[in-house]
């Protein structure tokens, strides 16, 4: 959703100087291609959001959105993050900023720990389909559930893997690892998913 603002931000920006002609460039794979079209999104927060820009674009008379890497887009989070520290006097003149760039990077990363889930939603299953195991306080109609739920499970080594409808094998991941991916995926390190629109459902 952030990137939604600061896209919707920046575009309401361009209507207030009047600008026709724009091009957005952004380092959120999911956002760029849901406004370009190219993927669609059932989430109804977000659906709220692409709706906004889709009304503000009309004040256009030509508007592209173009994917660009965050690595190669060190210059918009710099501004990004300087933008948020500056309160816009709209009655005063605006004072130019003066902004240094810098040969070498700073040696300076924010890295935060994470903590392992210990408990994945698909552990019952893993359990079962490895060792025919039951959870301590399983009622006959929940080991029933989970033998019909395990049929669609397989075990390769120590990884599960769910099979899909189309025969495809999904592999089963815990929270930190999904939202590990999903992360990987918006900043565009993993570049663009073959098939987006797969993706976006």
């Amino acid at each position: 959703m952030a990137e939604y603002e600061a896209c919707i931000m920046g575009i309401w920006a361009a209507i207030e100087r009047k600008i026709k002609i724009l091009e957005v460039y952004g380092d959120s794979v999911l956002v760029i291609y849901q406004l370009k079209g190219e993927w669609e999104t059932r989430d109804p927060k977000l659906i709220r959001y692409l709706k906004l820009v889709l009304e503000l674009i009309q004040e256009f008379d030509s508007i592209t959105f173009q994917y660009l890497p965050r690595d190669e887009n060190q210059m918009a989070d710099a501004l990004a993050t300087l933008a948020s520290m500056i309160k816009v006097n709209k009655s005063g003149d605006m004072k130019p900023i003066q902004i240094n760039i810098y040969e070498t990077p700073a040696p300076c990363y924010s890295i935060k720990e994470e903590k392992n889930d210990d408990h994945p939603w698909y552990q019952d299953i893993l359990r079962h389909v490895k060792n025919r195991e039951y959870p301590d306080h399983a009622t006959e109609n929940d080991k029933r559930r989970l033998r019909r739920l395990a049929i669609d499970y397989i075990l390769d080594g120590e990884i599960l893997y769910k099979r899909g409808k189309n025969q495809v094998l999904l592999r089963c991941m815990d929270a930190v690892e999904a939202k590990k991916i999903l992360k990987e995926v918006h900043e565009g390190i993993c570049r663009t998913y073959a098939n987006g629109f797969t993706m976006a459902k």
